[in-house]
């Protein structure tokens, strides 16, 4: 049996494309094992796959000034010893890192025990955690064409993001009794990620009564940002967050409405959702999801609106244009290699468990 070790978190997005990627690895016996933080966010989401957690020390790595620059360092040492020494105990056949900076202690640790690493790059350029995995890496990742052109060419292969498979397996007539809808008119999804965009919400409940004309609206919109003064409004639904039920809502979702976060983009791209990506502005992001944004639109995969330059007006124009032109952007996704993510890092696994990477 073949054993393989994962890392990745800080956040869920470091987390949930190495989920994606459990099911297939089991069905080929694949032992697996995760190193997270002690407490981090993917302890939880681990959790409830039965799978060997190991904790190590972790700590930020900045480019700015912060007091905790004096102690962090140790941190990623002690977790560097700790990573070693889980290591040496369970002897993988590769190692796997979605990134983030728990990921840096366990990928350098396993260079150093000769055991192959392939990482994971989500977003456009690679952040500091991956930057530092990068000399040590089997193999890299990355979902973006342009991405290649930061890496180095032996090493990089365009993947695109591992997505539970899950999601395409939902039913639009349990979405449309979700939400109390029918079939008089298409559905829009509003979707900010997990904990919602107020700037998107802010901009549709703007245009809802214009957009409710011609539309069903679904919109999830974060913790504690349900607008209760719009709960029994005809045609649109609000949740502030939708697990298990998530691909229920999308196979019922004619277009989309997103923030441009990796993972987000890289669903739509899966479940073949035209979309209207509105990336986080710079003032309130390193400029990724921008970055992230315009490689779709640039493949054809989906229209992109600035934040700062919409209106409600302008909104309802952008959303008519999309469905009205969905059909473009479903065929340019389909016809995309990215969409086979799952199937093509699980052979990079394979040949570096076997040697041949």
């Amino acid at each position: 049996m073949k054993r393989i070790v994962f890392t990745g978190g800080g956040t869920a997005g470091h987390v949930t494309p190495n989920i994606a990627l459990f099911p297939k690895l089991k069905e080929l016996g694949y032992d697996i094992h995760y190193i997270g933080s002690y407490e981090g966010i993917e302890k939880k989401l681990i959790e409830d796959y039965r799978i060997p957690y190991y904790g190590i020390s972790t700590g930020k790595l900045r480019r700015y000034f912060d007091p905790k620059n004096f102690s962090d360092p140790f941190r990623v040492i002690k977790g560097f010893t700790e990573a070693k020494k889980i290591l040496k105990t369970l002897k993988p056949d590769v190692v796997f890192s979605k990134g983030g900076f728990v990921s840096v202690p366990v990928v350098r640790a396993a260079a150093s025990l000769k055991i192959p690493c392939i990482i994971h790059e989500s977003d456009m350029t690679p952040g500091l955690a991956n930057k530092l995995c990068i000399p040590v890496a089997t193999k890299i990742c990355c979902n973006f064409p342009e991405t290649l052109n930061n890496l180095p060419k032996d090493k990089a292969v365009l993947t695109g993001s591992p997505v539970r498979e899950e999601l395409s397996r939902g039913s639009r007539e349990r979405g449309m009794e979700m939400c109390g809808f029918n079939n008089s008119k298409p559905v829009i999804m509003v979707i900010g990620g997990s904990l919602g965009a107020a700037g998107i919400n802010t901009l549709v409940r703007e245009a809802l009564n214009q957009l409710l004309a011609d539309y069903q609206i679904v919109h999830i919109c974060g913790k504690e940002k349900i607008d209760n003064l719009l709960l029994n409004k005809e045609g649109y639904k609000q949740f502030e967050y939708v697990k298990d039920d998530l691909k229920h809502l999308f196979a019922m979702a004619d277009i989309v409405i997103s923030r441009a976060g990796a993972n987000a983009i890289c669903e739509l791209l899966m479940l073949r959702k035209p979309a209207l990506l509105i990336p986080l502005p710079t003032h309130a992001s390193r400029g990724d999801q921008i970055l992230n944004a315009q490689s779709f639109e640039s493949q054809g995969f989906a229209m992109v609106a600035d934040e700062e330059y919409l209106t409600g007006a302008t909104l309802v124009e952008k959303v008519h244009e999309l469905y009205f032109t969905r059909q473009s952007y479903i065929d340019a996704m389909q016809n995309s290699s990215q969409r086979n993510s799952i199937d093509t890092i699980i052979n990079l696994i394979e040949n570096a468990a076997n040697g041949r990477a």
